[in-house]
């Protein structure tokens, strides 16, 4: 049996309706008409190299998928995909070790799409201070290290809201994006038994967080964090696009403290 490849129409038909939005609103805001989106998507007009783009820019289809929808469309492919450890990329390799440095004693890492962990800094390695050497063999996995029953889940005090954070944010990524290895990292990790939480650390008086924090034992203390996620604005590159930088920032007082005691 031969399995037929998708026509470009089709794939942005796809991706306009995964987000929700009509021919006429696609038109709109790719400067066209109704008229000419639904020629496309039937097959019945072929877009330009620049209509494809445009199309891909208005619906925000990832870089990666991209190049896919010119291929289907009979262009060569836009945007290369560059190893990390490629020379031309040594320029982006120190930028990102500087600002990971920068930020300690805070904990910092940057991850790809499968969330992979790229590079992290010494605020990182010390939550991950013994966990089991499997879940420490690169590639290291930061869903996997977070909510695996030997990983970091059993020493998260809000396991369950933390667990339903992280397993949300997959799910939009995965509705976003068509992301097969996603999709058997979120049917792995959402499939872990939640583990129950070891020891009590220290205890405090309650603090009104500005976001769900991450609050995680750490020898006998409490540290709670909030977390920021930046991309690479335009990216050019597969492998640029796909990665994020996730920050830790100390959301109490005592958290604060005691980094900053580790870090003297």
């Amino acid at each position: 049996m031969t399995t037929s490849t998708p026509t470009v129409g089709a794939l942005l038909r796809t991706w306009r309706e995964r987000r929700g939005i009509s021919q006429l609103e696609l038109a709109g805001r790719a400067d066209s008409s109704s008229r000419h989106i639904s020629f496309i998507e039937t097959g019945r007009s072929r877009p330009s190299e620049e209509m494809v783009l445009r199309l891909a820019d208005r619906l925000d289809v990832p870089v990666r998928e991209r190049n896919s929808l010119l291929l289907a469309a009979g262009y060569a492919p836009r945007y290369a995909q560059t190893a990390l450890d490629d020379p031309s990329m040594e320029t982006l390799r120190e930028g990102i070790e500087r600002l990971l440095t920068g930020y300690e004693p805070y904990p910092a890492l940057v991850v790809d799409a499968t969330y992979d962990v790229v590079a992290a800094n010494r605020g990182i390695v010390m939550l991950l201070d013994g966990l089991p050497e499997h879940l420490l063999t690169p590639p290291l996995n930061a869903m996997r290290i977070t909510l695996h029953p030997e990983g970091l889940a059993p020493r998260i005090r809000n396991l369950a809201q933390w667990r339903g954070h992280l397993l949300a944010q997959m799910e939009r990524q995965i509705a976003l994006a068509r992301s097969e290895p996603l999709r058997a990292l979120y049917e792995e990790v959402s499939s872990y038994p939640v583990a129950e939480r070891t020891g009590d650390g220290e205890r405090r008086e309650p603090v009104p967080y500005i976001a769900l924090p991450l609050v995680i034992e750490h020898d006998g203390h409490l540290l709670s964090f909030v977390s920021s996620i930046a991309t690479f604005n335009t990216p050019m590159d597969v492998t640029v696009a796909e990665l994020a930088i996730e920050t830790m920032l100390p959301a109490d007082p005592a958290t604060v403290k005691y980094l900053r005691s580790l870090g003297d």
